[in-house]
């Protein structure tokens, strides 16, 4: 699966991904008029994002759709999770579904099925959720990934595991040092590339990445260095205070090696002064193309 992440990115000359994290505060106030239910919440949630993805499926390689956003609207907010990865995908775009999902055992592979594999009932194979790719939370050790890991195989999926994330007080946990020396982030990385190593493609990376923020340069410098068949999913760029330089370090030198979220300052560019007088989805576009250019002025061209 990450080969053929790698190769839209290198397609397209994009590591970019739009973080399709809709609430409906964000949406504009006309679509927001006389909206009363979790019902209409969905319709005009799905509404905005498939309009989004329409303008951008051809600059774009892939959405991280955040199910935190759409389970506060009950069961019908998971409908619109549902629409719109299905939608996402059949305009071609790779599907990220960010549920950071954790736990061992028996539950771990049911929610590995539910995201990456198929539910059997009776003799059928049965899809729950649309997605190509699904984030975890690794710090229940090896027997909370090896259900996701091994879906991976059979299924040809990929995970992006947590290790050092965007968040300020990441640091209260990620940083500490063990008494080998390493930070928990590093021994985590450590982890994340030992349960890849049997799914690394053709061009050296593995269906398991890290979850690397964007802002915490010198350590995805570090990282990159530590980890080089581990793909990065890079949060943080826009909104939190990434920009294309902090985050340079998180690719190799073929300009591979990561891909670069941002929720926020696309669903909202609208908002924006620099896109002031466009439609919402237009504004989107926009500033997809304004963030590939930024990315590649700094990483060149990839592949």
């Amino acid at each position: 699966m990450i080969d053929k992440l790698i190769k839209k990115i290198i397609d397209m000359q994009n590591p970019t991904c739009i973080g399709l994290d809709t609430s409906f505060d964000y949406l504009p106030d006309n679509l927001k008029e006389d909206i009363a239910t979790f019902e209409g919440v969905s319709e005009v949630i799905t509404e905005f994002n498939m309009n989004i993805i329409d303008k951008t499926c051809d600059i774009v390689p892939a959405v991280k759709i955040q199910v935190a956003y759409y389970e506060m609207y009950g069961y019908e907010g998971l409908r619109a999770f549902n629409l719109t990865a299905n939608y996402a995908m059949g305009r071609g775009m790779m599907v990220i579904a960010d549920c950071k999902r954790n736990d061992i055992g028996s539950t771990a592979g049911c929610y590995a099925t539910a995201f990456l594999g198929k539910t059997k009932i009776n003799d059928k194979q049965i899809k729950a959720f649309p997605a190509d790719m699904l984030t975890v939370n690794g710090y229940l050790g090896t027997d909370g990934i090896q259900p996701f890991a091994d879906q991976c195989k059979q299924s040809d999926k990929g995970i992006f595991v947590l290790v050092k994330t965007s968040n300020p007080s990441s640091g209260e946990v990620q940083d500490l040092k063990l008494e080998n020396g390493k930070t928990v982030y590093e021994h985590m990385g450590d982890l994340v590339a030992g349960w890849g190593k049997d799914t690394i493609g053709k061009y050296g990376y593995s269906d398991v990445g890290a979850v690397v923020g964007a802002t915490y340069p010198e350590q995805g410098a570090a990282l990159r260095k530590r980890l080089p068949n581990t793909f990065f999913l890079i949060p943080g760029y826009g909104a939190q205070g990434g920009t294309a330089e902090m985050l340079r370090g998180c690719f190799d030198g073929r300009g591979l090696g990561g891909i670069v979220n941002n929720s926020r300052g696309i669903l909202c560019a609208y908002k924006k002064p620099r896109y002031s007088g466009m439609e919402y989805y237009e504004a989107a576009r926009t500033a997809c193309l304004d963030m590939r250019d930024d990315l590649r002025k700094t990483l060149g061209k990839m592949g």
